[in-house]
């Protein structure tokens, strides 16, 4: 299921995004400042590129490029 990120709250969506830009394997060597990454990540959304995924089975959300989800998902 895809969820809008403009129906979370602001503190939420950065928490969530914090998340996924502090993980292991994300940076790749990366030393852009957290603060930097985050808006990245954040103009992503706003373009439409990136979508914020929640899988029901797990409970967990995550972040996706739009390409990478199967159309499906986007359409319902």
């Amino acid at each position: 299921m895809i969820i809008p990120h403009d129906q979370l709250e602001a503190d939420t969506l950065t928490r969530l995004i914090e998340d996924f830009v502090t993980r292991d394997g994300t940076d790749n060597g990366d030393e852009t400042p957290l603060d930097r990454r985050v808006e990245r990540v954040r103009r992503a959304l706003g373009k439409g590129e990136a979508v914020i995924v929640f899988d029901a089975d797990s409970q967990q959300c995550q972040l996706a490029l739009r390409r990478d989800v199967p159309r499906e998902w986007l359409e319902s």
